[in-house]
């Protein structure tokens, strides 16, 4: 018996293709597709939403400057991350290797950097199983972003090695800027993840 078949009786009733064929749902909730069943991830908060799009921004800058025209800043995108576990997610910023301009989601192997920022409401399984997910996808970087109270940023950098991610940095309380493993050099500035007051 091979792995994925013992894994048969474990993967819920629904595919990547439903998922792709999901309607957009009006309340501005996300649908992801885990071991084959659904999760509604409910709409971002703004706190949630800035953090994003500076991040991408960032990315994005950091793409420029390394002159690589291959690699595109991306946030909220489809992923099909693996057809045979039924994994689809929307990792919160992406780097890929694809253009643009293709329709749908992206394949897992377009991915080089995802980018997590977690939720209150996301639990410690939660966020292990989409680890997990990316990892058999075989994502080269992944960063995880959590805003707690008080605005204390809590972000950590992993890089895949042999299959399991394995963290390289964290930020500390005192960081300004913070390096992080990515396929370019990247370099955030902490305070821009904050809404300004």
């Amino acid at each position: 018996m091979t792995t994925m078949e013992s894994l048969d009786p474990l993967i819920g009733p629904h595919t990547i293709d439903e998922w792709r064929d999901a309607p957009v749902r009006e309340d501005g909730s996300q649908l992801e597709l885990i071991w084959g069943y659904w999760h509604v991830l409910p709409p971002t908060t703004a706190p949630h939403q800035n953090a994003s799009y500076r991040i991408c921004r960032a990315l994005d800058d950091a793409i420029d400057a390394s002159g690589r025209t291959d690699l595109y800043a991306v946030q909220a995108v489809g992923v099909a991350v693996s057809t045979a576990i039924r994994y689809g997610l929307i990792p919160d910023v992406a780097i890929v290797s694809e253009p643009l301009t293709r329709p749908g989601d992206f394949p897992a192997k377009a991915l080089e950097l995802v980018v997590e920022i977690w939720s209150p409401g996301n639990k410690k399984r939660e966020r292990e199983t989409k680890m997990s997910g990316y990892a058999v996808a075989g994502v080269p970087y992944l960063w995880t972003v959590e805003i707690k109270q008080s605005w204390r940023l809590d972000i950590r950098g992993f890089t895949l090695e042999q299959g399991v991610y394995k963290q390289l940095v964290a930020n500390k309380p005192t960081d300004t800027y913070l390096e992080l493993p990515a396929p370019i050099p990247v370099k955030l500035e902490l305070a821009r993840l904050i809404p300004r007051s």
